[in-house]
């Protein structure tokens, strides 16, 4: 374990590697939201759609690597088992039952706007405790604001197209 880089956390370690996995577990849950979504999505713009939540499950995947890192190098053990997700997670797990593109780009919509409140909490939390994870959450907080502005253009550009016809 290094020691160095855990001893310039000025805050309770334990607290932050407890939220750390709680962010987590959003990640691996954001990501097969995705995945599964650009699987079974129905609708116009189809493909637009799948290409777009491709893309965000890659990234999401990009997250949870750099958080499972960081919980590691604090001395923790990033969450071992997928049973775990979703009872520690803060924002859940929205299975794209209704496959139509307006449908699961809403829930996934709702699924960034969760985390971007997540990160931005975090990021309160680490600004002066912590600056390595303030660095990290900063990054991944960026990627979630851009997630949230790609799926709202795209949806409104098939209400657009909708309306037109």
């Amino acid at each position: 374990m290094a020691q160095k880089g855990r001893e310039i956390v000025k805050m309770n370690v334990d607290d932050l590697l407890n939220l750390l996995n709680k962010a987590l577990a959003d990640e691996w849950l954001a990501y097969y939201q995705y995945w599964v979504g650009a699987k079974v999505v129905k609708g116009p713009m189809k493909d637009a759609v799948i290409s777009e939540l491709n893309i965000h499950a890659t990234e999401e995947l990009g997250h949870a690597e750099l958080i499972s890192t960081r919980i590691i190098q604090l001395g923790g053990t990033p969450v071992l088992s997928p049973d775990e997700w979703t009872k520690i997670s803060n924002c859940g797990y929205d299975a794209p039952v209704d496959p139509y593109v307006e449908e699961v780009l809403k829930q996934n919509i709702l699924g960034e706007q969760c985390a971007i409140k997540t990160y931005n909490n975090l990021l309160d939390i680490t600004r002066e405790g912590d600056p390595v994870t303030y660095n990290m959450i900063l990054q991944i907080l960026s990627d979630e604001v851009e997630h949230e502005e790609d799926l709202d253009s795209l949806k409104e550009d098939i209400e657009l197209m909708l309306s037109r016809k």
